[in-house]
């Protein structure tokens, strides 16, 4: 049915079949839909997730961690296929009752520690190994407002703009105006900030820069939603383009953003890590030969 001729209902009721690509992830109940257990490896850390923005984040800081050589970040990344519904597992949702990705368990403790949201990961890793948030108080405050600044606003990048420019069944003008101009008021927000600055927070690395760049950066080098770059006039945000690209020649976060993918070119997808090797053993083009 057209936008200009929808009327919503009194009572709305769920069709699994509205919303396009995507559409099987979401459901208006909350709770598992079938019992499965999740795999366990060997390592402390126990993340499930998918290449997405919002698991590129964590597996960017534990390679980060690792590149500095803190080995109680070792861990395996299990893959979590969305589009199956591998997320309302009954295993899962004992991790993140909110099933969605990523989830993290940290078995170092007597007791395991379970953490969801990928800004809570964030700053529960950075906090626990002591990298990537200031000590100042004052600069801690800084990095944490950008941290949340991205929580509140990729929403509207990906659930708001991406869906309904790229997803959405149908191409409805009003919303992909609404959500564009929220976008490029995000993108100068942004390269405001970094014509006054290296990274996010300041001068120093940290886990906000982790946490933008999957979104933010992946935008504005044309690794997300299509040609979303050139409908957002992506290059003139000169600020937010020079850090976008600093941050992708780090090899930590080059080998962070394959982490899971189950997309792409093959050798850009590393469908599950258990080891530090599977980086040159396990990518899918090597798997494929």
């Amino acid at each position: 049915m057209s936008e200009e001729h929808y009327q919503p209902p009194k009572v709305w009721t769920w069709n699994q079949q509205d919303g396009g690509n995507w559409s099987k992830i979401n459901r208006p109940i909350a709770g598992p839909t079938h019992e499965a257990t999740l795999p366990e490896g060997e390592h402390p850390l126990q993340l499930y997730s998918l290449g997405t923005p919002n698991g590129q984040k964590v597996t960017i800081l534990l390679e980060e961690l690792l590149a500095l050589n803190v080995s109680g970040a070792e861990y395996d990344a299990h893959l979590i296929r969305i589009g199956e519904g591998d997320q309302f597992s009954s295993g899962f949702v004992a991790v993140n009752p909110n099933s969605k990705i990523p989830a993290l368990l940290d078995k170092s403790a007597a007791t395991p520690v379970r953490v969801f949201e990928s800004g809570a990961i964030l700053l529960y890793l950075a906090e626990k190994f002591g990298h990537f948030l200031p000590k100042d108080a004052a600069a801690r405050t800084e990095a944490l407002n950008w941290l949340f600044w991205l929580q509140g606003s990729a929403p509207y990048l990906g659930g708001g703009f991406g869906h309904f420019y790229s997803y959405a069944p149908e191409k409805i003008e009003y919303a992909i105006n609404r959500f564009t101009m929220e976008a490029k008021r995000q993108l100068d927000v942004l390269d405001r900030q970094l014509a006054e600055h290296r990274y996010i927070a300041g001068n120093d690395y940290s886990i906000a820069d982790m946490a933008i760049w999957p979104w933010y950066g992946n935008l504005m080098l044309g690794g997300l939603y299509g040609d979303a770059a050139t409908f957002l006039d992506a290059g003139s945000y000169t600020h937010l383009q020079r850090w976008a690209q600093e941050i992708a020649k780090r090899p930590a976060v080059q080998r962070g953003r394959i982490v899971n993918r189950t997309w792409g070119e093959p050798a850009e997808q590393l469908h599950e890590r258990h080891n530090a090797s599977d980086f040159e053993l396990r990518t899918e083009d090597k798997r494929q030969q």
